[in-house]
């Protein structure tokens, strides 16, 4: 059993807090039960280590079980351990080592895509993870991540995605022209979410089409530049007193009223 805190051990893995150290060693930190079950799940390959305290093995038996399937030996460690390894207050008894898999642009687009999700320079990872959750929950293709948009391996965009990361395709590491140019090669339309955009209702018919949907900063949204690319722009409307919504939130209905639309044709 891991008992030391300030093990070497231990400190390799509480450096994947940082962005530093997951670029130097491609691999991120997971944390708790349902990130560890995800991975276990879908992306066995990519674990590298478990680590867990024997009352969360207990608890969760289901995470011992795939790790023992899987052919993973789970470390076993104090309490203290897991919260010296954790990016959180309470990583609820179990945190894992996974190997970083990005996906690249031109494999996205060479599967023919029906709904993708560009989002340039997002910044705040609570909304980064929940734009992949739901454009897992749509069923999308892919999520491309552009310009200066937060780690996707950041402990609170992973914690945010609830395990979505890794159920689809996500790229990194490209601009945003050249991920707008292979979409139109592939076939679909660009629309990007805007405030000064096109009413989304009087839209809704072309989103039947193959669409990649462009999603921007949350406090500056996109630049002109970016907006003179895309095919149209469109905004959702607001019949309250809101003053908008947040970015996670209208990509989640944009991205939802595309499924609709082209599951309404099937």
């Amino acid at each position: 059993m891991l008992e030391n805190p300030r093990s070497p051990r231990v400190r390799a893995v509480a450096k994947l807090t940082k962005r530093s150290a997951r670029h130097e060693t491609g691999l991120f930190l997971l944390e708790g039960p349902q990130a560890a079950r995800e991975a276990l799940a879908y992306r066995p390959e990519s674990v590298v280590e478990l680590f867990a305290t024997p009352a969360a093995m207990e608890r969760h038996a289901d995470v011992r079980d795939a790790a023992r399937d899987a052919g993973f030996e789970v470390v076993l460690t104090t309490e203290s351990v897991l919260d010296a390894m954790a990016d959180t207050v309470t990583p609820q008894g179990i945190v894992a080592v996974a190997r970083q898999s990005p996906t690249s642009v031109r494999d996205v687009f060479a599967a023919s895509p029906q709904l993708i999700v560009i989002c340039e320079e997002v910044r705040d990872p609570g909304n980064l993870g929940t734009i992949i959750r739901a454009a897992d929950a749509v069923g999308a293709d892919a999520v491309v991540l552009t310009g200066r948009t937060v780690d996707p391996h950041n402990p609170k965009v992973v914690r945010a995605t609830t395990g979505s990361l890794f159920h689809l395709p996500v790229a990194v590491g490209v601009e945003l022209p050249t991920v707008i140019e292979r979409a139109r090669a592939a076939g679909m339309q660009v629309i990007a979410a805007d405030v000064g955009g096109d009413d989304f209702l009087a839209a809704r018919g072309r989103l039947a089409r193959p669409t990649a949907w462009l999603f921007g900063n949350e406090a500056r949204g996109l630049e002109a530049d970016h907006l003179e690319m895309v095919d149209v722009s469109l905004r959702l409307p607001i019949y309250g007193a809101a003053e908008s919504l947040n970015l996670a939130t209208a990509a989640s209905v944009c991205l939802y009223e595309t499924a609709f639309a082209q599951r309404s044709t099937d």
